[in-house]
């Protein structure tokens, strides 16, 4: 237990290094949303060495998002506009949330988007041309 607790820390230290830098990327407001409160890096690929990439500075809204809270279409709506963030924590990270949201726009939204071809397929079920 001691190995895995040590790794978190060395983890979570890790990230704090990045948070500066996530929040003047991100101009102090969260990612996806562009809500200012409650701000925090939120981990994307955490089987992953941290770096800028993986990390995006989410409000606690968004972070529940991202833990699997029920939305609805509407408050998804939102969050529409991420997708098309060159940063892949922020793209394919909300390109996943709301990919749990069956509405048409949906879809279309991630198609239209330029996350990872490969991702877009997993996330809407077939190929991309």
């Amino acid at each position: 237990m001691a190995k895995g607790y040590q790794a978190h820390k060395v983890r979570e230290e890790t990230i704090a290094v990045f948070g500066k830098s996530i929040g003047k990327r991100a101009g102090f407001k969260c990612e996806w949303c562009g809500g200012k409160a409650d701000l925090r890096v939120w981990d994307y690929k955490p089987e992953i060495e941290p770096n800028m990439d993986t990390l995006a500075l989410l409000c606690g809204r968004c972070r529940e998002l991202a833990a699997g809270r029920p939305a609805d279409g509407n408050e998804l709506r939102s969050l529409r506009n991420a997708l098309w963030n060159n940063i892949p924590s922020v793209a394919e990270g909300v390109a996943r949330v709301l990919a749990r949201c069956k509405e048409s726009w949906v879809r279309e939204a991630i198609e239209e988007s330029y996350i990872d071809d490969g991702v877009k397929e997993e996330l809407i079920g077939q190929t991309v041309r």
